[in-house]
C-alpha cells in the first residue's frame, strides 16, 4: 500500500508539472512572429521547459560565445528514455564500433548557426512545445536534441537592430530601413566568422565546444536550419549534386524519405518548395555535410527571408512573407524530421552500424606526414578535437602518392611523422578531410572544392595503399624554461605561428628582439633567416629581463640557445647590418565598408585569439579624420567596395603616407584599387577574353560561366625564400586560390610567391579561361615606395582562420620586412 501511493503521488506531481508547461505565447506574453526573442528570453524559456518537465527535458550548457552568452542543448523523449539516458547513449555509441543493440533514434535540430537568419530560434520554442504536448508520441522511440540558438551573439545583434530601426509595428515595403542591415550584419558571429564553414575547422569557440557535445551522442540525423533570400520559397532534401563519393546510398535514399514526407504537410497547406538544387554536399565544414561525413543524414533547410524579412515584407510577386509563415515552415519540418525518425527508428539503427561495422574501400590507406614540429603540433591538436586517431611514426620508408610532387615515390618515416590511419572509427571522415583531391562530379558547387589538411597546414605528405606501424603520438618534450644566465644572446627559430606569438608576448613585455637577414653559423648550430636574436646588450634596461624571457618560453614552450658572443662562424655578425632590430610596431586594420566583413574578421581574430598582438580597428567612415602617422602598419582586408572607397584624396593620402615610413598590406579586391594612375605598382593581369558562344543555349550558360570561376582550388606556387616576407617557407607553398583573376608580377618590387607559365590546381576545380589569367601572376609580393612600403596579398592566407600554411607569411609581414 505504501509502495502505491508513492508512486500515486510522483504520476500526481509529474502531471501538475506537465499542466504548469507554458506555450511559447503563454510564457513570453506575446504569439510568436509578431516580434523578436532576445536571446536571453529564448533561454529563459528553454529553462522554464526544463523545470516544468524535469522527467521529459534535460538542459545542458555546452559553452559560451565570445561575448558571454550561454550556449545551451535540450534533450528531450519520454520519462522512461530519459531514465534511462546514459544507458541509451552507451548502447548508441556501440554502433561506432558497428555492434550493439541500439533502437532509439537519435536526432539533432541546430538553429540560428547565422544570426540574422532569426526564424529558427522561434521555431525552435514552438517545436519543443509541440514535442511535449501534442507530438509526443513521436519521442517513443526518439532522442531529440534541440541547440536553439548556435550563434547568439548574430542573432542579438540583428534582433537589436531590427528594434532599433523597424516602423510601427512594422513596414512591409523591401526599401524601408527595417530590411536593410548596415554593413555588420547579424549574420557571422562575434568575430565575423561564417560558423556554417567552421565545423571542420574549428577556429571559432562556439564550434569548439559545441563539437565536444555533438561527439557525446553522434546522431542519426542532423538538420541545420538556415534562411534564404525572400523571393525563395522553401528548399529540403534531398541535396543537389555534386554529392561526395563516400555519403551512402541510405544516406542518399533516406534525405529523399524525409523530403516526401515534408512534402506531404508542405502540399497540404499550399506552401511552395524545392530539392535537388543549390544546396549541395561536398565541403566538409557545413551543418549537413559534416554531420554526414560522420554517419548521420545530415540536411540543411532553408526558409525564404534571413535579414531582409523582418516581421514582415512584401517579395518580388507583391506577397506578404511574414515571420509567423517562416516559424510555420520550420516548425513543420523540424516535426516531421523527428515523425520519420521514429517511423524508421530500427533501420536508422542498422544502417547507422552498417556505416561503422563495414568495412570500406578507403580504410587500408594510410597517411604520414613530414615537416615543421610545430605545424605537426597544430594538426594534431585539431585531429584530437575530432576524436580521429593519430600516431607518431616508426622509423622505415613508405611509397605511394606524394602531395608535393604530385606523383607517386618514396618518403621517410620516423618518430617525427604523424600517421593517420584510415583503418579506424572515423575513417570517412579522414577520407574526406585527408584526400589529395576531392572527386568533383559537378563543378556547379555552393563553395571551395579543396580543403586537403596536408596542403593546408604546409606539411609534407604521402598517402599509402597500405596500413604501417606507429607509436602513441608523444609531442617533443625538449623544451627547457630555463636560460642560460648571463649569455651574450638567446637564439630562437622562425618557422611558425608558435614562434609568432612568442615573439608576440616578449615585445609587449619591453623585450627588444632583432631578426637576422640572412642565414649564419655559431657555436655548432646554423640559423637561417628570420631567426629571432635576443641580446643582453639590448635589454639591459629592462628589469628581470631573463625572468620575463624564461617565462615566456614556458608559456610557448618556445626553446632559445644560449650563445656566448655576436663573433659568427659563417654569415653575418650580430652588429651587421643584416642583424636588424624589430621596431615597436603599432598596427591598424581597417574595416566597416568597403571591406568583406569575413575577411576583415579573419584579420582581427588572427589578432586577438592567434598572434595575441594589440591591433587598431578604424572604420572607413571616420578614416579620413585619422593620422596615420600614428601607425606603422595598416591593413586593407579583402572587400568589393574600394574602387569607390579609393578615391583620389584617399589614394593620394595613403601613398604619401607609404612614402613617409609606413608600410600598407594589401588584401584581395583591395590590390586593383591601388594601381592605376598617382597609384602603385600593382596591375590585373590580361587573359583570354571572357565572350563564350554567343549562340550558346540559356540553360547551357550557366555552366559556361563556370569556366571563368575558380571555385577554391589549390595551386602550387614558387617561393623566394631570401626575402623577408617569405622568411620560415622553403622553395614552394600550397596556396588556396577563391575566384578567377590574376596579378602581374611587380616591376619595380619583389614577387616573392608566384605562379609560373602553365599553372593548374592540384586540388579542386578553376575553369578553363580562369586558368588563362594564372600565367606568370603574383600570388605575395611587396614593393618600396619612399621609406616605406606595400605588401600585396592577392590570395587569402588567412582564409576561414584554417589555412595554417599561410599564416607565418602574413606575420613576416608584420615583423621581418620593413
Amino acid at each position: 500500500m505504501k509502495k502505491f501511493l508513492l508512486l500515486f503521488l510522483s504520476l500526481t506531481l509529474a502531471s501538475a508539472q506537465a499542466q504548469d508547461l507554458q506555450s511559447p505565447a503563454e510564457f513570453l506574453g506575446y504569439e510568436l512572429g509578431t516580434k523578436f526573442t532576445p536571446h536571453h528570453r529564448v533561454m529563459d524559456y528553454f529553462e522554464h521547459v526544463a523545470q516544468a518537465e524535469p522527467a521529459r527535458v534535460q538542459l545542458k550548457q555546452y559553452g559560451e560565445t565570445y561575448e558571454g552568452r550561454p550556449l545551451v542543448i535540450a534533450t528531450l523523449s519520454t520519462s522512461e528514455n530519459m531514465r534511462n539516458l546514459e544507458a541509451i547513449r552507451s548502447e548508441h555509441l556501440k554502433s561506432l564500433e558497428g555492434s550493439g543493440q541500439a533502437d532509439k533514434a537519435v536526432v539533432w535540430l541546430s538553429y540560428n548557426v547565422h544570426g540574422n537568419e532569426s526564424v529558427s530560434t522561434e521555431a525552435s520554442m514552438e517545436t519543443i512545445y509541440l514535442l511535449l504536448t501534442e507530438k509526443s508520441n513521436y519521442l517513443d522511440n526518439t532522442v531529440v536534441h534541440i541547440d536553439p540558438c548556435i550563434n547568439p551573439d548574430g542573432r542579438d545583434r540583428y534582433v537589436n537592430f531590427y528594434k532599433q530601426f523597424r516602423n510601427t509595428p512594422y513596414n512591409v515595403d523591401p526599401n524601408s530601413k527595417e530590411h536593410h542591415e548596415g554593413w555588420l550584419s547579424g549574420r557571422a558571429n562575434h568575430y565575423m566568422f561564417d560558423l556554417n564553414r567552421d565545423w571542420a575547422w574549428l577556429t571559432q569557440v562556439e564550434s569548439q565546444q559545441r563539437l565536444k557535445a555533438y561527439n557525446r551522442w553522434m546522431p542519426h540525423i542532423h538538420v541545420d536550419f538556415h534562411e534564404q533570400g525572400v523571393d525563395a520559397p522553401y528548399y529540403f532534401a534531398p541535396a543537389a549534386e555534386p554529392y561526395h563519393e563516400v555519403i551512402t546510398p541510405f544516406q542518399r535514399d533516406f534525405q529523399g524519405t524525409i523530403g516526401k514526407n515534408h512534402a506531404r504537410y508542405f502540399d497540404a497547406n499550399g506552401w511552395f518548395y524545392f530539392t535537388r538544387e543549390v544546396f549541395d554536399l561536398f565541403y566538409p565544414s557545413y551543418g549537413d555535410t559534416y554531420p554526414t561525413y560522420n554517419g548521420a543524414i545530415g540536411m540543411t533547410y532553408e526558409q525564404g527571408g534571413s535579414g531582409r524579412a523582418g516581421l514582415a515584407v512584401l517579395n518580388s510577386n507583391g506577397d506578404t512573407l511574414s515571420l509567423k509563415d517562416r516559424i510555420a515552415h520550420h516548425r513543420t519540418t523540424g516535426l516531421s524530421t523527428v515523425e520519420v525518425a521514429a517511423s524508421n527508428h530500427t533501420q536508422l539503427n542498422e544502417e547507422f552500424r552498417k556505416f561503422y561495422g563495414q568495412s570500406k574501400p578507403y580504410e587500408n590507406k594510410t597517411y604520414v606526414l613530414n615537416g615543421n614540429d610545430d605545424q605537426i603540433a597544430a594538426l594534431a591538436q585539431l585531429l584530437q578535437a575530432h576524436e580521429i586517431e593519430f600516431g607518431q611514426g616508426r622509423s622505415g620508408s613508405i611509397r605511394g602518392f606524394n602531395y608535393r610532387t604530385g606523383s607517386s615515390g618514396n618518403q621517410t618515416v620516423s618518430s617525427k611523422s604523424l600517421v593517420v590511419p584510415g583503418n579506424q572509427t572515423k575513417s570517412t571522415l579522414v577520407k574526406v578531410l585527408f584526400e589529395p583531391d576531392a572527386k568533383l562530379v559537378d563543378s556547379l558547387t555552393y563553395d571551395i572544392t579543396a580543403w586537403s589538411l596536408p596542403y593546408a597546414y604546409g606539411l609534407e605528405a604521402m598517402v599509402t595503399e597500405s596500413r604501417i606501424a606507429m607509436d602513441t603520438y608523444s609531442p617533443d618534450a625538449s623544451t627547457s624554461s630555463a636560460i642560460t644566465a648571463g649569455a651574450y644572446a638567446y637564439l630562437g627559430d622562425w618557422n611558425s605561428m608558435k614562434d609568432a606569438r612568442f615573439l608576440s608576448s616578449i615585445l609587449q613585455q619591453g623585450i627588444r628582439v632583432r631578426r637576422a637577414l640572412a642565414p649564419f653559423d655559431l657555436e655548432g648550430n646554423q640559423w637561417e633567416r628570420g631567426t629571432l636574436i635576443i641580446t643582453r646588450s639590448d635589454n639591459a634596461r629592462v628589469e628581470n629581463f631573463e625572468a620575463i624571457l624564461s617565462a615566456a618560453v614556458q608559456e610557448h614552450e618556445k626553446p632559445l640557445t644560449s650563445v656566448s658572443t655576436g663573433l659568427v662562424n659563417g654569415g653575418k655578425d650580430f652588429g651587421s647590418r643584416y642583424v636588424q632590430m624589430i621596431p615597436d610596431t603599432k598596427i591598424a586594420v581597417l574595416t566597416g565598408d568597403p571591406t568583406s566583413t569575413l575577411r576583415f574578421g579573419e584579420v582581427w581574430h588572427f589578432f586577438e585569439q592567434q598572434l595575441k598582438y594589440p591591433v587598431s580597428v578604424l572604420d572607413a567612415s571616420y578614416i579620413d579624420r585619422v593620422s596615420l602617422d600614428d601607425y606603422d602598419v595598416l591593413i586593407l582586408p579583402d572587400g568589393w567596395g574600394y574602387r569607390g572607397f579609393l578615391n583620389e584624396g584617399r589614394k593620394k593620402a595613403m601613398v604619401e603616407w607609404v612614402r613617409k615610413g609606413g608600410r600598407l598590406i594589401a588584401m584581395g579586391g583591395s590590390l586593383s584599387a591601388l594601381g592605376g594612375e598617382g597609384g602603385f605598382g600593382i596591375s590585373a593581369t590580361e587573359g583570354s577574353p571572357n565572350d563564350g558562344d554567343p549562340l550558346q543555349s540559356f540553360e547551357a550558360s550557366r555552366r559556361d560561366r563556370i569556366s571563368s570561376a575558380i571555385t577554391g582550388a589549390i595551386f602550387k606556387a614558387k617561393v623566394d625564400p631570401t626575402h623577408p616576407l617569405a622568411f620560415g617557407y622553403g622553395s614552394d607553398y600550397f596556396t588556396l586560390k577563391v575566384n578567377g583573376g590574376g596579378f602581374a608580377y611587380l616591376k619595380g618590387g619583389s614577387n616573392v610567391v608566384t605562379l609560373g607559365k602553365s599553372p593548374k590546381p592540384v586540388a579542386g576545380f578553376a575553369g578553363s579561361r580562369a586558368l588563362t589569367q594564372l600565367p606568370e601572376s603574383l600570388i605575395f609580393g611587396m614593393e618600396y615606395s619612399g621609406r616605406g612600403s606595400v605588401v600585396y596579398f592577392a590570395d587569402n592566407p588567412l582564409f576561414r582562420g584554417f589555412w595554417e600554411g599561410g599564416k607565418l607569411f602574413f606575420a613576416n609581414a608584420l615583423f621581418m620586412v620593413d
